[in-house]
């Protein structure tokens, strides 16, 4: 009497994906998709602070910022009393987390002292926070609409009639932008574009300001597949990705190569181990199947 013997492996193998919990596995965006560092502005004149004044009224000013970044986007403070107070603020992007905001502002102070030092007014921006301070008396002179900085993607976008989508997208978002007061995101035809005004901009002077920056960004970038433009008040930027939009974009990116197409790969190889687990099982049972024939011939 024969009894055909079911191979090791394939036992092995039902063994160990029986015991595997096949759940699909969410795959935790990366921290720098919002506190990569953008850009720094640092004013040239530095305080004289032999008595710690001055550090005492930024320090408590971060402490303050930092603290509110967990249940607050926006957040403007005044530290200190007369030539001594030190005035600032923090906007977190919109799409952010209360958690994720506090991440990203919670990063700033340090890299303030870091990149600018001790001077009398400094603006540090992340991908998806900035902070920004100044002594009492300090007059940058800066128009809300005037360009702080601007990027655009090094690829341009093949065939035509690119910018016209471009364009198509920017002009949603600025009728979006007001009547959402001060950020709005959507995707047209491929293209993901984003705008935000500082908090306590009226939505008046907002759409103001993001149509003065998509103006910019149209001359600037051109046919580039990616840009961000940020005058003072306000940013705009936008990413084209030629497989469609991923389901959550960082149009900060600069280029829609560094994107996925918004496949999840935890679930994707959840797919896989569970076919073959399958596969192993259904072979062991053809297997015992025989076997029991096979003795049930023999008697």
């Amino acid at each position: 009497m024969g009894v055909t013997r079911i191979p090791m492996f394939l036992l092995f193998l039902f063994v160990l994906f029986t015991s595997l919990e096949l759940e699909p596995t969410h795959v935790a965006e990366s921290a720098s998709d919002y506190s990569t560092l953008v850009y720094k502005g640092c004013s040239k004149e530095t305080f004289t602070d032999p008595n710690g004044v001055y550090s005492q009224a930024l320090s408590a000013l971060f402490g303050s910022l930092v603290s509110q970044s967990t249940k607050t986007k926006f957040y403007k403070a005044t530290s200190g009393s007369g030539q001594n107070s030190i005035t600032g603020l923090f906007q977190c992007r919109g799409d952010l987390t209360n958690s994720e905001c506090y991440n990203c502002v919670s990063r700033l102070p340090v890299l303030c002292d870091k990149l600018c030092g001790k001077t009398i007014a400094a603006r540090v921006q992340l991908l998806g926070c900035y902070l920004l301070y100044e002594v009492a008396g300090f007059s940058s002179q800066i128009s809300g609409m005037q360009m702080v900085y601007k990027t655009c993607g090094a690829t341009n976008a093949a065939g035509r009639g690119f910018e016209e989508r471009r364009d198509t997208a920017f002009s949603m978002m600025e009728n979006g932008v007001v009547g959402a007061h001060g950020f709005y995101t959507t995707s047209y035809q491929s293209l993901y574009v984003m705008g935000q005004c500082e908090g306590d901009v009226g939505d008046s002077d907002c759409g103001e300001c993001v149509k003065n920056a998509v103006q910019r960004a149209q001359v600037e970038c051109g046919s580039s597949i990616s840009g961000q433009v940020f005058l003072h008040k306000c940013f705009v930027s936008y990413s084209y990705y030629p497989n469609g939009v991923p389901s959550r974009s960082s149009s900060f990116a600069g280029s829609s190569s560094s994107h996925s197409s918004g496949q999840n790969p935890g679930k994707t190889a959840a797919i896989i181990l569970g076919g073959v687990a399958g596969l192993a099982f259904l072979v062991i049972c053809l297997l015992f199947a025989r076997s029991l024939k096979k003795k049930h011939e023999d008697y």
